[in-house]
């Protein structure tokens, strides 16, 4: 692991832990944790979770992408923000997926399609409609779920991935906080940091894998976007959005809070900008569910 990546991860342990403080999941969700999905003892687990009163129900699914620069975060991180989505109405997977700098690119979006395929073996045993699916990631965490956009909604894309895509449908994506144009990113940041613990020394063996962008189609599934007025990372999303309209694909986008509203501040439970955003944002999924 590199020092930078080494002392992100420190950081973001001790923010975390100070800002889930003294929070419990809440009594009306029924929560089901550290379900095994993949042959990986450490990473391949998830978490469901579901309104109690709609037990039995076949609900819309929000599957969460968690942030970290691809070195860090884990689903208990997201524990909180899973619960909050399920109480407007959804089953939400929360899961954990392999790390770097052991595991590299593209390792995240192997698992997250390896979670979709789990899903739809398990459709009996849990309140998921899988013709209504919802991608919802933050910073490293939307970079994943968009990429994965492309995956779904482009075969020759996913032939360049060399992956397969099981067959469900990918209703929109919630993206927050995110940085979208992998190639760009990874070139500007080669050879350190945490883009070098994902994608190794040389990033030119990805080579065409890389060119998310150029892959988006009129298909692309529709997204929310979503960025905080202090983000570091704000200036990402509009670019995105109007890429997104250019192709004919229904986006919208907006900035939240004031100059102390940061980096994925959707996470934080006690944030009032935060459940603004997700309120918004699953509003969104829900137009597009009519």
């Amino acid at each position: 692991m590199s020092l930078a990546a080494y002392y992100f991860c420190k950081m973001c342990t001790k923010a975390d832990k100070k800002r889930d403080e003294g929070l419990e999941i809440p009594k009306d969700i029924e929560y089901v944790r550290d379900i095994r999905y993949g042959e990986n003892k450490k990473y391949h687990t998830l978490d469901i979770c579901w309104p109690k009163k709609e037990a039995g129900e076949r609900l819309p699914v929000i599957i969460s992408v968690h942030g970290g620069g691809y070195v860090y975060g884990s689903k208990e991180v997201y524990q909180f923000y899973a619960a909050s989505l399920a109480q407007m109405g959804f089953s939400v997977v929360n899961f954990n997926y392999r790390l770097a700098p052991k595991y590299k690119f593209p390792a995240p979006l192997v698992d997250l399609n390896a979670v979709i395929g789990w899903l739809l073996e398990h459709l009996k045993e849990y309140p998921v409609d899988m013709q209504k699916v919802f991608l919802v990631g933050d910073s490293a965490g939307a970079q994943i779920a968009s990429q994965y956009g492309a995956l779904y909604s482009n075969k020759e894309y996913a032939s360049v991935m060399e992956m397969e895509v099981p067959k469900f449908t990918l209703k929109a994506l919630g993206l927050c906080c995110g940085t979208y144009d992998l190639k760009k990113r990874a070139m500007e940041a080669a050879g350190k940091g945490v883009m070098r613990d994902y994608m190794g020394k040389d990033i030119r063996k990805y080579g065409e894998k890389l060119n998310v962008l150029d892959y988006i189609t009129a298909d692309y599934p529709p997204a929310y976007l979503f960025s905080a007025t202090g983000d570091y990372l704000k200036e990402e999303c509009q670019p995105m959005a109007e890429l997104l309209r250019s192709k004919g694909v229904r986006s919208e986008y907006k900035i939240y809070g004031n100059e102390r509203t940061y980096h994925v501040f959707h996470v934080d439970m006690r944030n009032e900008f935060g459940k603004e955003a997700n309120g918004e944002m699953v509003a969104f999924f829900k137009e597009v569910m009519e």
